[in-house]
């Protein structure tokens, strides 16, 4: 009896395993519509939303997508911005609602997952069923995911969107938060909107690093606007801090049904001040559980060393990267951002600073109390 009961035991012991490892290998069910909450990270070029992005990508309940707007500036560049808002605005819904044949129209015949713009960033690009090389529950690395998972068909970003019940996207290339009203209208949609903001002096410096990367969207920006070649750069910075204050102006004194509770304006510098805190703040919006493994990764990952590749996420000293505007942007550079942003500067809370030693002087607290 005894024999007989150790090999019953072995019997059920084996079908447990097989049970987990075949219920490991089923693809993940697709998640019903209605149950789904969807999120846009609104930004602008340089202000942390890659960065900010990533503390949603590595949850293990949200499909990420960065900047999918970007093939329509680039399939439709010789237009303005304001010109390619609908399209944007169009792809955006088809993305959240996970019908991913809208990017047929922008895209090449080679149809595999790293056609993507940026499709690395996305940790459910780099999990089942979208990648068999990491677990949903992982903590995924970019350069990781770009040498193992970038041969599967563009087919999986669809079928991975299906599984999930939160879909975040971060864009940068909305300039008037009117052209969403219809989003937030749309019954199909349960939309959310977490508006990132950051100090137009050290989007400037960041900027003036990257001007050749972003010299197709600085183009796009000032179509239609006159301009100096020495003063472009300028008249781009201000366009966006127009934008960006206007925006948060509208959506806090709108009179839309709803829009004031799907809302949250976030500077970028309260994040890199309070990592955790915030993290916590962005994910109750969301409705998201906030796990001790996210909390020790975003610990990590806001207080180690070094700089790294500029649209690439590190272990770095996020706090120093956002005050490094304070050591290298010349006075004069400082003077002029303070003057053509004046209004973004004020809505946002940013201090001017009124001297060169002012500006050195990182003991002094540049951030007044949030935005108005």
């Amino acid at each position: 009896m005894f024999k007989f009961n150790i090999i019953l035991i072995v019997a059920q012991t084996a079908a447990f395993i097989c049970v987990l490892l075949k219920l490991r290998t089923m693809p993940s069910p697709p998640v019903k519509k209605h149950d789904r909450t969807h999120i846009l990270i609104l930004s602008s070029w340089r202000s942390g939303s890659s960065f900010t992005g990533q503390l949603f990508s590595q949850h293990p309940d949200v499909f990420y997508l960065m900047e999918p707007g970007w093939h329509v500036w680039s399939a439709l560049h010789q237009n303005g911005h304001r010109v390619l808002h609908m399209s944007v605005r169009d792809l955006l819904r088809s993305a959240f609602l996970c019908d991913m044949s809208v990017f047929d129209a922008y895209m090449g015949s080679e149809k595999i997952k790293s056609t993507l713009f940026q499709w690395e960033t996305s940790r459910a690009l780099c999990s089942p069923p979208a990648c068999e090389s990491f677990k949903r529950s992982d903590i995924i690395p970019q350069e990781h995911c770009r040498i193992l998972c970038s041969k599967y068909p563009f087919e999986t970003v669809e079928e991975a969107c299906k599984t999930y019940n939160h879909i975040v996207l971060k864009e940068v290339r909305i300039f008037d938060i009117k052209v969403l009203y219809s989003l937030l209208r749309d019954p199909s949609l349960n939309l959310k909107i977490i508006h990132l903001v950051r100090d137009p002096r050290g989007v400037f410096h960041s900027r003036q690093r990257l001007t050749r990367e972003l010299g197709t969207d600085s183009d796009i920006v000032m179509q239609g606007l006159t301009e100096k070649d020495e003063d472009k750069e300028y008249q781009v910075m201000q366009e966006i801090c127009k934008s960006q204050a206007e925006m948060y102006l509208n959506a806090t004194r709108s009179n839309f049904k709803g829009l004031r509770r799907r809302y949250f304006a976030v500077r970028y510098e309260d994040i890199v001040n309070e990592p955790v805190l915030m993290a916590e703040l962005m994910y109750r919006f969301a409705k998201l559980d906030f796990t001790p493994k996210l909390k020790s990764w975003i610990y990590n990952i806001t207080h180690g060393e070094g700089h790294g590749h500029s649209f690439v996420i590190n272990p770095r000293n996020a706090l120093n990267v956002s005050m490094a505007w304070r050591y290298i942007l010349p006075f004069n550079t400082t003077e002029k951002i303070q003057n053509i942003c004046a209004s973004a500067m004020d809505v946002f809370g940013y201090k001017d600073v009124k001297s060169e030693e002012e500006q050195k002087n990182v003991s002094l607290d540049l951030l007044l109390p949030g935005p108005k």
